[in-house]
């Protein structure tokens, strides 16, 4: 199977910064959460919270969203082009999407893509709050292995040093930089 990072590798963009941005502009009350996720960013940015409390945090403002599964979908019509096209062309129903993102937001993709798994960091869609570790670095490992035992990615793509250890875990892997593809 092939495993492919999400963010900035098969999605032009930062799905999880997209879906707030488009949040935000069909629901303008969202706003009010601003002054919060500014101080637990600032908060994050002087190593004075970590990388996952300062994404509780952030999503605060799915709290004030009515319907989420709606919303969701509607983002994805919308936003769907953003996939890449050399992604679209050589995809294949065994992979697998591994991403720090929500799982929430992305497992919506899975029968729109018909790949039969998306992992990503679970997190409750109505409060905020994650469910699990961010699945990001080494937790992207851990989860593969717990869905997939004993099985070696055949190929890892990603555009990000974050996920070296991935890379490190796949048989071969790939940097993607836009649409070009360089094996590491």
């Amino acid at each position: 199977m092939n495993v492919y990072d999400f963010d900035g590798t098969i999605y032009n963009g930062d799905s999880t910064i997209d879906f707030y941005i488009f949040c935000l502009l069909h629901n303008f009350r969202i706003i009010k959460c601003l002054p919060h996720q500014i101080k637990f960013f600032i908060l994050y940015k002087l190593h004075l919270c970590n990388k996952k409390k300062f994404k509780e945090e952030f999503f605060c403002f799915l709290k004030t969203l009515d319907d989420i599964e709606l919303i969701i979908d509607c983002f994805w019509k919308q936003n769907f082009s953003k996939i890449k096209e050399w992604y679209l062309k050589n995809k294949k129903n065994s992979d697998v999407i591994i991403s720090a993102s929500p799982e929430f937001l992305l497992i919506k993709l899975k029968p729109i893509l018909n790949i039969n798994c998306i992992i990503g960091s679970i997190v409750d869609k109505n409060t905020g709050c994650f469910i699990s570790e961010n699945c990001y670095g080494y937790e992207k490992v851990r989860r593969f292995k717990i869905i997939f035992k004993d099985s070696i990615p055949e190929e890892f793509y990603t555009d990000s040093k974050s996920d070296l250890p991935m890379v490190n875990f796949s048989k071969k892997a790939f940097f993607v930089h836009g649409d070009n593809l360089y094996e590491i």
